[in-house]
């Protein structure tokens, strides 16, 4: 399957104004992260789209997702305690149930396939 990611896209997703709501309290761990999320395109079960969330430390469960960071700089610690450093243009793969720990030290921007 191929997806119209083209530059304009691309773009749009750095430049869309998001809605930002506060992280669910029992989800922080530390600081007062917000997230803001658009979908961008729907692809038979597949939705591609934009999520940021601003710095803090926050637990999630995750769905299954690719996603590539546009801009930020997080720490993702994974259930098993391994940590990997987000940049942007870093590619990552989440599955489905997987328990995180995002610990966001620059508002992070990603693109999203999930």
């Amino acid at each position: 399957m191929s997806l119209p990611l083209d530059a304009a896209t691309v773009l749009q997703a750095l430049e869309l104004e998001l809605e930002h709501e506060p992280v669910d309290p029992d989800q922080v761990v530390d600081g007062d992260p917000t997230t803001g999320i658009a979908a961008l395109a729907e692809l038979d079960d597949w939705e591609v789209g934009v999520w940021e969330i601003t710095p803090g430390t926050v637990t999630d469960v995750e769905v299954d997702e690719v996603f590539i960071v546009l801009r930020g700089h997080a720490i993702l610690r994974r259930g098993d305690g391994t940590e990997v450093e987000l940049h942007p243009g870093s590619v990552g793969r989440l599955e489905d149930g997987e328990e995180t720990e995002w610990r966001v030290l620059e508002t992070l921007r990603k693109i999203y396939i999930a």
